[in-house]
C-alpha cells in the first residue's frame, strides 16, 4: 500500500492502457475507429487547446462566486474527503474563476497535473492524449445566470471545481493518467462507449465508502450540482452498488437527468486496482458492441449497498418535474 503522497504508478500496471505508445504525438485515428464527430474550431490546432484562457467578465467571476458559495453550503458531509482537502490545497474560493497557469503551478507541484483551456467537448483521442500527459482539459467558458442550474456542456466550473480538487489526490491522479493512456486500447477494439461508462460511473458519478460505513461523492457530475449532490448520497430513489468493473462497463447511463444508478468504491486504491491491473485485451474481445445492462437494473452478480425504489424515474424524471427523493 502506497503511503499518503506517494504515487502507485509502477511498470508493470499497464493492462488498462496500451504499453507500446509513448503518448509523445497526437496518435491518428484510424478510419475504422466510431466516434462522435465534431468540428473543429478554425481557432485551434490539432491538440484543441485554445490560445490562452478567457478573458473572464465581472459578470462571469460572480457567477463563479454564486455558484462556488451554493455547492460549499450543499458539499460539507456529502463530498469525499480528498475533494474537501483539494478545494482548500488549491483555494479555489479565492475569488472569481482561477487562471489557469497559477492553478497550474499549485497542482503540479502536487501531483504533476496542469489544467489547459479548451473551447467546447473534444475528440475522444485527443482528450485521451491530454490526459495520458497529466494534462486537464477544461472549457474555456462559464455558464450565464440563466444556466445557472443546469447547463449541457461541461463548463469552467464543472471542470475546475468538480474535476480538479480531485487531481491533488496522488493516486486518484494516477488513475486519471491512467484512463488517458487506456484510450488508445480502446480505440483499437472500437470500444469506447465501455470505456466511457467507467469514466461515467467513477470520474464523472462515483461515490466512495470512506471508512467503511461513510458514503461521499467524489464524481464530478455530483459535486458540481446542488440537486445531484443530494440525491447521489441520500436519496431512496437510486441503486448505489459496488464497483464493479465488467459490469459497469456494460452498463448504460443517463446524460440529461440525475442517475438511477451509482457505483460505490472501497478506496482510491481499490479503484486503481479494479482498472489497471485488469486484463482489457480479454475483456473488451468479449464485450458485445452495445450495452448489456439499463441503467436501472440490479443483477444477480451485484453487491447492492441500496435497492432503489427508482421513483423519481418511475415519475417521469427531470422532465416531468418529479421531486428528486
Amino acid at each position: 500500500m502506497p503511503s499518503e503522497g506517494d504515487s502507485i504508478i509502477c511498470n508493470d500496471m499497464a493492462t488498462l492502457a496500451d504499453p507500446t505508445p509513448d503518448f509523445a504525438t497526437l496518435p491518428e485515428m484510424a478510419g475504422d475507429v466510431f466516434t462522435a464527430p465534431l468540428t473543429r474550431p478554425a481557432h485551434v490546432g490539432e491538440d484543441w487547446l485554445e490560445p490562452k484562457q478567457t478573458d473572464y467578465t465581472a459578470e462571469d467571476h460572480a457567477v463563479w462566486n454564486d455558484l462556488f458559495a451554493r455547492q460549499m453550503e450543499i458539499l460539507p458531509g456529502r463530498a469525499a474527503s480528498a475533494f474537501m482537502a483539494g478545494l482548500e490545497k488549491l483555494d479555489l474560493g479565492r475569488g472569481g474563476v482561477p487562471e489557469f497557469g497559477k492553478l497550474s503551478e499549485e497542482l503540479g507541484a502536487l501531483t504533476g497535473w496542469s489544467v489547459v483551456p479548451v473551447p467546447m467537448l473534444i475528440p475522444d483521442h485527443v482528450f485521451f492524449w491530454h490526459l495520458a500527459n497529466r494534462r486537464f482539459p477544461a472549457g474555456n467558458f462559464i455558464r450565464t445566470r440563466e444556466t445557472f442550474d443546469y447547463i449541457q456542456e461541461p463548463d469552467v466550473f464543472h471542470d475546475v471545481f468538480g474535476h480538479v480538487p480531485m487531481l491533488t489526490d496522488p493516486v486518484y491522479a494516477d488513475y486519471m493518467q491512467e484512463y488517458g493512456r487506456a484510450g488508445w486500447k480502446a480505440m483499437r477494439y472500437n470500444r469506447l462507449k465501455a470505456l466511457g461508462a467507467l469514466y461515467w460511473y467513477t470520474v464523472e458519478f462515483g461515490l466512495i465508502l470512506e471508512g467503511g460505513k461513510d458514503l461521499r461523492a467524489y464524481g464530478a457530475g455530483i459535486l458540481s450540482g446542488p440537486t445531484e449532490a443530494r440525491f447521489a448520497v441520500e436519496a431512496q430513489s437510486p441503486n448505489r452498488i459496488m464497483l464493479n468493473v465488467d459490469r459497469v462497463m456494460r452498463t448504460d447511463y443517463v446524460i440529461s437527468d440525475l442517475q438511477p444508478t451509482y457505483f460505490v468504491i472501497e478506496s482510491f486504491e481499490d479503484l486503481y486496482r479494479q482498472t489497471v491491473e485488469r486484463d482489457f485485451d480479454r475483456l473488451y474481445r468479449n464485450l458485445p458492441a452495445g450495452f448489456t445492462y439499463a441503467n436501472s437494473a440490479v443483477i444477480d452478480v451485484d453487491n447492492v449497498l441500496h435497492r432503489g425504489t427508482q421513483e423519481y424515474h418511475l415519475r417521469g424524471g427531470r422532465g416531468s418535474g418529479a421531486r428528486p427523493v
